[in-house]
């Protein structure tokens, strides 16, 4: 490929990005001056292996009550982790209130400007270092997340398969990365793969970069980005228990280090290879268990849980935790996968 044909494609790309940029609550407009690098950082972090129509209304949340770093910084361990209940991926809240305290005591406040220092900060790897560098500074940096890759492979008909291709879509999306407005270029490739070069039936003829796509030219840009059979994620058991008393359920904090660390939950076993049973339930109560489990899928393996419920004997000792009002869980800031639980046990126990 010659050097005028990725100028061209950088320039087509930010030509539609002017007239078609979604507007996120994150975002500079296109053309304006960088957007706030507290919010380009926050937005990058939760943006991480979760979907923008999820996010919008947790960084609309966020940012209203902690606008910057100095509020994040000074903000209480488990107010964070409540208010990240729900989007998953919970050592992401945690590096979040790292960061934001490094920025404070490290970097008098302000985030580091460029990719070799940004890649030190808690949380940030390869690509949210590049992202932040372009987004929030102005910086030439090669951005790659799931829809530049998508993109990308369709562009150069990259056949090799994922994971191995992303060396080379790397070199690729580096050939036509500007070094003007590196920032609109990045989020213009992200647009363009989540609402035109979608994985399945692709808006070839709205596509500005049409014309250049080899996928296009082969007839099958579904093909691509050409993904190695998935392994079958190992799944492991539990059982998470209900212990209630007069409208309270008792809720337990989870150890700080480790899956869903630092955050309220209701009480569970070990997670094994195979059904745990009643091992480790809290004291004071006769078990039964209910109707049904729950499914929930982590990163690395999914979980099933038996549901276990008990009314607890005011006498014995329920082990560490708290009594939260049942009508009031809500605000407890649980999990997913005790969310999901707490709706199951709380209905059976109200029929019960």
């Amino acid at each position: 490929m010659s050097n005028k044909v990725p100028a061209q494609i950088a320039a087509r790309l930010l030509d539609w990005y002017d007239a078609h940029a979604r507007v996120l609550p994150w975002r500079a407009p296109p053309g304006a001056p960088p957007a706030d690098p507290y919010r380009v950082w926050l937005s990058e972090v939760m943006l991480q292996q979760t979907q923008v129509a999820t996010v919008a209304p947790y960084f609309e949340r966020w940012t209203a009550r902690w606008p910057d770093f100095e509020s994040l910084a000074a903000a209480d361990d488990g107010d964070v982790m409540a208010a990240w209940a729900g989007l998953g991926y919970y050592a992401r809240a945690r590096n979040l209130l790292k960061g934001a305290r490094a920025v404070v005591a490290d970097h008098g406040g302000r985030l580091p400007n460029d990719e070799a220092a940004l890649l030190s900060m808690p949380g940030i790897g390869a690509y949210t270092a590049a992202a932040i560098a372009a987004i929030a500074f102005g910086r030439r940096a090669v951005v790659v997340d799931g829809n530049v890759e998508r993109v990308v492979s369709r562009l150069f008909a990259i056949s090799t398969p994922l994971p191995a291709a992303k060396l080379e879509i790397r070199a690729a999306t580096d050939r036509i990365t500007p070094d003007a407005r590196p920032g609109d270029f990045a989020q213009a490739m992200m647009d363009l793969g989540a609402t035109i070069c979608v994985p399945r039936a692709p808006r070839c003829l709205l596509c500005p970069l049409a014309g250049d796509c080899a996928a296009r030219a082969e007839g099958a840009p579904e093909r691509y980005p050409v993904k190695a059979p998935k392994k079958a994620r190992p799944v492991r058991h539990g059982t998470v228990f209900w212990l209630w008393h007069e409208g309270q359920v008792r809720l337990v904090r989870r150890p700080a280090r480790g899956l869903l660390g630092g955050m309220l939950a209701l009480p569970t076993g070990q997670w094994a290879d195979s059904p745990p049973g009643l091992a480790d339930a809290p004291g004071g109560g006769e078990w039964r268990v209910t109707p049904g489990t729950i499914e929930h899928g982590f990163s690395h393996f999914t979980l099933v849980c038996a549901l276990a419920g008990a009314r607890w004997d005011g006498q014995s000792d329920p082990g560490p935790g708290e009594w939260w009002p049942v009508a009031e869980l809500d605000s407890a800031g649980l999990p997913t996968v005790f969310a999901k639980a707490a709706r199951k046990l709380g209905e059976w126990w109200t029929c019960d």
